[in-house]
């Protein structure tokens, strides 16, 4: 009787513990690589499909909890994103300017002096980039999700 409680007991934590795992599904990841590390995240905003208003957007942006990774000038900035962000096109994101082109790939990289070069807005040690998803509709600019970090000036 004692065995039977117990294994019921632990077939109903199981059972919460997978119907609260299904609840919150996690959004797609962008990664940042710079020489041999790496930061990823999921999305700091959206990232569910929904459109982000512009106020949404510029509030992201500004997000101070953004991962970080070091950035050596001389190196080369690789963004990855999963499938499902390249499916609808993505872009990078400088300081909130569009920095490349709508992408439907899931890798692309920058030179790291870009990111610090005063000609494309960047001020002082570090410059807050972040890869935006669209909503994968033709010439469309919604955006959907924005993943943040930021670049520190090695």
């Amino acid at each position: 009787m004692r065995r039977r409680r117990a294994v019921a007991a632990v077939g109903a934590v199981s059972a919460g513990l997978l119907l609260l795992s299904a609840c919150d599904e996690p959004t797609p990841i962008a990664t940042i690589t710079v020489g041999s590390d790496s930061v990823s995240s999921e999305a700091t905003c959206g990232g569910k499909g929904k459109n982000l208003s512009p106020d949404e957007i510029n509030k992201c942006l500004k997000d101070k909890d953004a991962k970080s990774i070091t950035v050596d000038q001389d190196e080369t900035v690789r963004f990855g994103v999963d499938p499902d962000i390249a499916d609808k096109h993505w872009t990078i994101l400088m300081n909130g300017q569009q920095l490349v082109e709508d992408s439907d790939k899931t890798y692309r990289t920058v030179p790291g002096s870009v990111f610090f070069n005063a000609q494309y807005g960047a001020q002082g040690d570090s410059t807050n980039v972040a890869v935006a998803v669209r909503d994968g509709k033709d010439d469309s600019q919604n955006i959907t999700g924005v993943w943040v970090f930021e670049l520190k000036k090695d």
